[in-house]
This record gives C-alpha cells, sequence and structure tokens, in this order.
C-alpha cells in the first residue's frame, strides 16, 4: 500500500509564475526562478498552463502542464551555496511527459472502503493514456499523480479536461451494433467486457444493439435517427463491418435526395465507422490498424483518430446494389458460397473444408473484363515498383482513359479499393493500392493448373513478389465492368441479393459478404467516401503468415 505525505502545491496566476513553495513549505530562489523560466521558455509556442508538485511513484516531482504535454521531472535536494547557508530544493532535469494528444481520460483517484460508491479519502489524480506497444498495438497505461489537496487537485482536473474536449474528432456518443453470431459467438463478450468499460471511463455516452438477424443493423441505420451520434461502431467480422457501412452510406443519400438508380456521384457517409474484430475475417479492422487487435481498435475509436477511405459502388442496368470496400469472383466466391453451406461445422474447419473442395473442383469463369485504367497513376508507375507487379501494366496505364478489354478463362478475379490486410497476407490481397488513393486494384488469375495455383495462393503470406506468375496480371483502375458469358444472356435479374442460387447469377464475395447478383456488374471506385477510425499504415507489417489448410 502506498504511504500519502502531505505535498506542498501551488496555485499559479494568469502568467503561470510566483510564489511556489517547496516540498520543506519554503519559497522557491530566485535562481530557482531563472531556471524554471528558462525551461519554459524552451517550449516555443507551448505555454505553460499550470505548475505544482505531485508525487510521481513516491517521488515528489516538478509537474507542468501545456497545451501539448504534460512534464514531470523529479526533485531531490541539493546542498546550493547561499550567504545564509542552508540547503534549497533544485529541480533536477532528467524530465518525463506525455502528450496531451494520447490522454484519452481523467480521473480523481479516491480510497474507498468495501461498498462505499461515493466520496473517499483523495489521493490524487489518474490520468489514462494510450501507449504504443510494439509495431502497430497500442495499450493503456495510468499515470498517478498524488496529492491530498481538493482544491489543487480539482484545479488541474478542470484544466485537464478542458484540454481533452478541445479535440473535435473524439466521440461524445456512439451508436453500437453488436453481431452476436459473429465467429464463435465471442462479440458480445468482447464488447461487454474488453470495449465497453473503456469507452465508459472516456466519458463516451453508447447506445447498444444486439442485432437478430442478417440486415437488421442496415435496417436500423436506414430508419433510426443518427443525429445524437458522434460515430457508429461495430463489434463483428468484416461482414457485419461492410453492412454497416453500406447503410451509413445508404442513408447518407437518402438523407441528400439522391436517385439511386443513376448514381454517378454519391455522397459521404456523415458518421464515422469504428470496426471491432469479433469475426473469423476481420480483414477491414486489419487493414486500417495495421493489426488484428481489439484494444488498439477501441482506443482509436476513443481518441478520434479518422481515416478517410475508399469505397466502391456495384451497379447493375444503373441500380446500385451495394457500397463496398472489395469484391471477389470465381475461386474466393465460390469458397464463401460453399463455405456458407456448412454453418453447422466450427468456423476454421468451414473455412478449410471449403478452401480443399473447391480446390479439387477448380474450375475457370469465362468472362470478358472492361475497364478504365487510373490516369493520375500513369507517371507514378514509372518510378514506384508498387505499379509495376507485371510489365505489360504500363502498356495499359499509357493508353489513356479509353476503355480496355481483356477475354479468357479466368480462376479468380479480385477488384479492391483496399490493400486487405490479414493474417495470410501481411503485405495485403491487393498490395498495389491504398486506403485513399482513387484506385482500384484488378488482379486477374488466368487459367492454370491446380498445383500452379496452389502456388500463387501461399506466395500471399510472403511478403514480395506475390504476383510474380505468368498467369496473373495486376491492373491499378479506376472502373471495372464485368460480364460473365457462363451465363444465359436473355434470363431474370430481379433477385439480386438473393442468397440463393438463380440460374443467371453467380457468387460473389463482397468484403466477405456471400451475393447472388446478374452475370453483368459495374463497379467504380469513389474516393475517401467514408471515414473510418483508425490510422494510417505506411509500413507493411512483414511478419510472415499462414493458411493452415495449403
Amino acid at each position: 500500500m502506498l504511504r500519502h505525505r502531505r505535498v506542498a502545491w501551488v496555485e499559479p496566476h494568469e502568467e503561470g509564475r510566483g510564489d511556489r513553495e517547496g516540498a520543506q513549505g519554503r519559497q522557491w530562489s530566485a535562481e530557482e526562478e531563472e531556471e524554471k523560466e528558462e525551461g519554459e521558455a524552451g517550449a516555443e509556442g507551448d505555454p505553460v498552463l499550470l505548475r505544482g508538485i505531485f508525487q510521481v511513484e513516491k517521488k515528489s516531482c516538478d509537474v507542468v502542464l501545456s497545451a501539448r504535454r504534460l512534464r514531470w521531472s523529479p526533485i531531490q535536494p541539493e546542498r546550493v551555496a547561499a550567504a545564509g547557508g542552508g540547503s534549497s530544493m533544485v529541480p533536477q532535469h532528467k524530465e518525463e511527459y506525455i502528450e496531451i494528444q494520447d490522454i484519452f481520460s481523467v480521473k480523481l483517484k479516491r480510497r474507498r472502503h468495501a461498498g462505499q460508491q461515493k466520496g473517499g479519502l483523495l489521493l490524487g489524480i489518474a490520468i489514462f493514456v494510450c501507449l504504443k506497444k510494439e509495431g502497430n498495438k497500442l495499450k493503456d497505461s495510468i499515470l498517478n499523480l498524488s496529492n491530498l489537496s481538493e482544491d489543487h487537485c480539482h484545479l488541474w482536473l478542470r484544466h485537464l479536461k478542458e484540454l481533452l474536449s478541445g479535440f473535435p474528432n473524439r466521440p461524445k456518443s456512439l451508436k453500437v451494433f453488436v453481431n452476436p453470431s459473429s465467429h464463435r459467438r465471442e462479440a458480445t463478450q468482447i464488447y461487454y467486457e474488453q470495449v465497453a468499460p473503456l469507452f465508459k471511463l472516456a466519458d463516451i455516452r453508447t447506445d447498444v444493439t444486439v442485432t437478430e438477424h442478417k440486415g437488421h443493423a442496415f435496417t436500423l441505420l436506414t430508419e433510426c435517427d443518427l443525429a445524437s451520434f458522434h460515430g457508429v461502431v461495430c463489434v463483428g467480422g468484416d461482414g457485419t463491418a461492410s453492412e454497416v457501412a453500406h447503410g451509413l452510406l445508404l442513408r447518407a443519400q437518402m438523407d441528400a435526395g439522391l436517385d439511386m438508380d443513376n448514381m454517378l456521384s454519391p455522397v459521404r457517409a456523415k458518421l464515422p465507422l469504428g470496426i471491432i474484430p469479433a469475426g473469423s475475417t476481420n480483414t477491414l479492422a486489419h487493414t486500417v490498424n495495421g493489426i488484428q487487435h481489439t484494444l488498439t481498435a477501441t482506443l482509436h475509436i476513443i481518441l478520434g483518430h479518422l481515416q478517410s477511405v475508399d469505397m466502391c459502388t456495384f451497379t447493375t442496368s444503373n441500380k446500385v446494389l451495394r457500397f463496398g470496400f472489395s469484391s471477389v469472383f470465381g475461386f474466393g466466391s465460390r469458397t464463401l458460397a460453399l463455405a456458407e453451406k456448412q454453418r453447422w461445422l466450427p468456423s476454421n474447419q468451414r473455412k478449410d473444408f471449403a478452401v480443399i473442395k473447391t480446390l479439387a473442383n477448380l474450375k475457370p469463369e469465362d468472362c470478358v473484363l472492361s475497364f478504365v485504367p487510373a490516369k493520375h497513376l500513369q507517371q507514378d508507375a514509372q518510378e514506384n515498383d508498387r505499379y509495376l507487379i507485371i510489365s505489360h501494366v504500363l502498356l495499359y496505364l499509357d493508353l489513356g482513359d479509353q476503355w480496355h478489354r481483356i477475354h479468357g478463362h479466368f480462376l479468380n478475379v479480385s477488384i479492391m479499393a483496399i490493400p486487405c490486410l490479414c493474417s495470410m497476407a501481411p503485405r495485403g490481397l491487393a498490395p498495389n493500392t491504398r486506403l485513399n488513393d482513387g484506385t482500384l486494384a484488378l488482379i486477374v488469375v488466368r487459367n492454370t493448373s491446380r498445383p500452379e495455383f496452389v502456388k500463387y495462393l501461399k506466395k500471399y503470406a510472403s511478403v514480395k513478389n506475390q504476383f510474380s506468375f505468368p498467369f496473373v496480371e495486376t491492373y491499378i483502375v479506376e472502373e471495372v465492368q464485368v460480364c460473365l458469358r457462363t451465363e444465359k444472356e436473355d434470363g431474370p435479374r430481379d433477385r439480386l441479393n438473393s442468397v440463393d442460387s438463380a440460374e443467371n447469377s453467380c457468387p460473389w464475395n463482397v468484403d466477405g459478404d456471400l451475393m447472388e447478383w446478374p452475370s453483368e456488374i459495374h463497379i467504380r471506385v469513389h474516393p475517401q467516401l467514408i471515414n473510418l477510425y483508425g490510422r494510417m499504415i505506411d509500413a507493411i507489417d512483414e511478419t510472415k503468415g499462414s493458411c493452415s489448410c495449403l
């Protein structure tokens, strides 16, 4: 148990200076005042707001609060030659600090008896800080400033809270959707045990809905009043996140009065979206945070770290079917369709079974791909090797903004607006695009032998050269039209989002959601269409991943 002693304190006047008491109750000397002024002057553009004495880790410290930092340095007695003799307290120069932007909560710390709800002996101030641990992982920590004075602690508490309220992107109220069916049905437990206590600590009000069926969150987002919320949070996997993002964007178009049958320029989502990873696949959370980690995702939301992210519209006959981040058809979509039929199996077994069986029945899709190359990347492609994965990329980029077509038998086609990082692809499924560069990565895998295709899948676990195969083609584009020639041209097209198979529809994997769509789909990227809580990742983690089924 900590021992507490009486610690002197000071309430600075409007210039942050004046008489100050030392740990032994004496005033600072003129020489000490000069030294303090020099320290304050060193932080240009960051004037001192408060200065006082607290105990930090059982040491008396000189603590300084400014708009940008909270700094402290231990005070130890040193003999100072003076005309009258004696000793004085001189601040040491071993200074530590934390950034104000990394503080997410401030509370008074009190000692209470068992069962006591209010009051108690004041011990000081507890400051809750977000720290970067390793790589992209964040953790929370506590800095205790011990002082027994009620007035002194309340003064510091008020100033600290005023500083924290000055960050405009930090949410004060959140609408939360929890998918109880995600992965191992752990989403509800994850939220209430790991996420909700941190939201409460940060004084964030929440309105929680535990979804009852697929599409529940989407329906609520298009109908409920969102004016009182500063953001939306979903707890689940990629399918849950994609559904909520789609709902937010569709609600924004409805509020703007836009025609959903002819949407060339959709408006941005009004509220940012936070994703707490709790599903079998968490590609979206992994991509925006650089790691699949519940605490990291939660702290990004609390601190209001926002990242603008590109999204796509998927249309047919000028009707918008879906907003999404990434899509796959061919091997990737057929694997998902097979996995959805095996819901009775555990998640990992279901995925492994679907991959192995789809590989056993591997067959290509006969289709025509039309696309518009990304115009603004033509010069960059010659200087940046992330656009030069294969030699013929430049051939198409140099042709300007005309539509280009390729026809053939393709085992898999990926069309992605974000890199799609995951445990088995540390550089991402589409490392040749970024979160907000306004481009789509079109990755085409032509027909090849099963052993070669398996080598290609395994290559994703590498940190380089995953597209170095003669049957793999990659393009940086802005629009893509997909026309599957294996379907009848005159079949019905009214069952756009049905999970049940139709004669003229084919399975698509859109952000981990299975869609049964017509054979002709148009995909267009829309730059920075939504804000996600997270942080831009510049350096890709090069830790190798693995897929247990390959």
